[in-house]
């Protein structure tokens, strides 16, 4: 009964992210932060650690060597529906954004995200404002997002999304494999 109680307590964390050096990293730093952290490489090994161990808390990097971390959040949602997901991913934009929040994600950060601003997010209690910024998106930033969100919408089809928006397949590539402007 002493453990039941125990493991109540505690604030369990999966960490799913496949580049090993930040996974230790964040790992240390959520511990520090009194998290007990079960981290994970992939989707499978992921799916079989948050089914043996219910964690409150997970954090998902989006691009995954074995596939899309949006993939993992409804796996997770059927094991505990108040899990708090955050995604996580180099390639930061309103369509992966929208497209996390709508799998049930409760936020996502573009790497690199601070530790603090990670157990920030897990632990804030929902209906808090985000501060406006102090930069707004430039007009490169805005239509790259557009073209992102499009992407998304279509499944991740290259031809498809060139179609809709009257472009030739080549240039969205291009425009796909390229970082988001500042």
């Amino acid at each position: 009964m002493t453990d039941d109680v125990s493991r109540s307590d505690e604030k369990r964390l999966l960490i799913v992210e496949d580049d090993k050096a930040f996974r230790s990293r964040l790992k240390l730093s959520m511990e520090r932060r009194g998290f007990t952290v079960f981290d994970a490489e992939g989707l499978e090994e992921a799916a079989l650690i948050a089914a043996n161990q219910r964690p409150q808390y997970a954090v998902l990097d989006m691009k995954l060597a074995d596939g899309n971390g949006l993939d993992l959040v409804p796996t997770l949602r059927q094991i505990r529906s108040d899990m708090r997901i955050v995604m996580l991913s180099g390639y930061g934009n309103i369509a992966s954004a929208v497209a996390a929040v709508k799998a049930g994600a409760v936020d996502f950060l573009a790497k690199p995200a601070d530790p603090e601003e990670i157990a920030n997010t897990l632990l804030n209690i929902e209906g808090g404002t985000p501060p406006l910024p102090e930069n707004p998106m430039s007009a490169d930033r805005v239509k790259w997002e557009h073209i992102q969100r499009v992407y998304e919408l279509c499944d991740r089809n290259v031809s498809e999304t060139a179609r809709r928006l009257n472009m030739h397949r080549r240039t969205l590539q291009r425009i796909l494999a390229k970082r988001s402007p500042q």
